[in-house]
């Protein structure tokens, strides 16, 4: 079922190879992320090997692979290799590193040479202003911004996901992304407040054919799958 989504992007997040050629065989699927956390969930050992494997087969949407050196310098190393990769790369580079310093530096040295960046973990609104600087008026990036990790905490990511498109709006070679969703209703949302992209795992992705079903009807499914379960079950009393 067509989701009717007016501008947000989907772009798909996951490790999985043959999920991720599943999908870009569909139309809807704007993009691709990973991360090394998704890698190593999904047994890749060889970080470069999956990555020219992945590029080889989708070339006509942005991937995103994430560096993982923690100094500056080797920040500065691995995000131009990856970018070298391919044409259709953004290089993932986190907005801290692990002892929590700014890497606004390093991102405005790749953004000044050229490179696209997909700049990740973003949670707060101060961060986004901070890397806004950084990107301004570089060959175009993407913010990351955590919302699903926001709403864990027990905070409301809308305001904070609002805020960051204002600090985003005079920089239109910028997208605002919502990372992290935790339901698939984080997709209208995101695409209510006129959020740019938002990422979305293989198996949340199947979800997107609920919307707008009818609930009476889905109640009806919902009434039948418990009682072909229990019948399944051989339950008794």
């Amino acid at each position: 079922m067509d989701p009717g989504l007016r501008t947000v992007k989907i772009f798909a997040d996951g490790a999985d190879f043959e999920g991720m050629l599943r999908l870009a065989a569909q139309p809807n699927i704007a993009g691709f992320t990973t991360n090394p956390t998704l890698m190593r969930k999904s047994g890749v050992q060889d970080y470069e090997g999956f990555a020219h494997k992945v590029l080889e087969a989708i070339t006509d949407r942005p991937v995103s692979f994430e560096v993982f050196a923690d100094e500056a310098d080797e920040m500065l190393r691995q995000a131009r290799l990856i970018a070298s990769w391919g044409a259709n790369v953004y290089v993932k580079v986190p907005v801290t590193d692990t002892r929590g310093s700014s890497t606004a530096a390093v991102v405005r040295e790749l953004s000044d040479s050229g490179i696209r960046l997909n700049v990740t973990a973003l949670m707060t609104v101060g961060q986004v202003e901070t890397v806004s600087v950084a990107l301004a008026g570089g060959p175009g990036a993407i913010v990351s911004v955590f919302a699903g990790r926001v709403a864990d905490t027990g905070r409301d990511p809308l305001p904070i996901m609002q805020a960051a498109l204002q600090v985003l709006a005079p920089h239109p070679e910028l997208e605002l992304l919502w990372a992290s969703p935790r339901e698939i209703l984080n997709v209208r949302q995101a695409d209510d407040l006129g959020v740019h992209i938002i990422t979305v795992t293989h198996d949340m992705l199947a979800k997107l054919s609920l919307f707008g079903h009818d609930l009476d009807e889905f109640s009806l499914e919902t009434v039948r799958m418990f009682h072909g379960d229990a019948q399944a079950s051989r339950f008794l009393l």
